[in-house]
């Protein structure tokens, strides 16, 4: 059961935003610190991608892990109400996602995922990232 009125939940649902999400803030400030530059959001490549890094081929999604189904405990939690809205939304989200990945594969890039619940440790994170862009492939 929602503790929300209809109201109270379309308002919170609109807050909801694809772009500059508090995770993705946090990493790109991160990575902007170890002085990685990158493309934000470029409408041109399949799924407008967080973070592209044009010369290195390479492309960091930032994952919220309630809306793209991660295996966490909050990629798992699913609302209690509106059951069969949700399950298929979500689906349709985690299916949207892999064929970005596919089309972005062929397109020659490289992509990297970075769910929001591994941001708490960001200095991890950071190494992932670096290993990732600095890797040569």
């Amino acid at each position: 059961m929602d503790n929300l009125t209809a109201r109270q939940r379309s308002e919170t649902m609109r807050r909801v935003h694809s772009a500059d999400t508090t995770p993705e803030l946090k990493l790109r400030r991160y990575l902007h610190r170890l002085g990685y530059r990158y493309r934000l959001h470029d409408p041109a490549l399949p799924g407008k991608p967080d973070l592209v890094f044009v010369r290195r081929r390479k492309i960091i999604f930032v994952h919220g892990c309630f809306w793209h189904g991660h295996a966490c405990r909050a990629g798992r939690n699913r609302p209690a109400s509106n059951t069969g809205y949700w399950g298929a939304k979500l689906a349709r989200n985690q299916a949207r996602d892999q064929g970005h990945y596919r089309r972005l594969r062929a397109l020659g890039w490289r992509v990297m995922i970075v769910w929001e619940c591994q941001l708490g440790d960001l200095e991890r994170v950071g190494r992932r990232v670096a290993a990732f862009l600095n890797d040569g492939g």
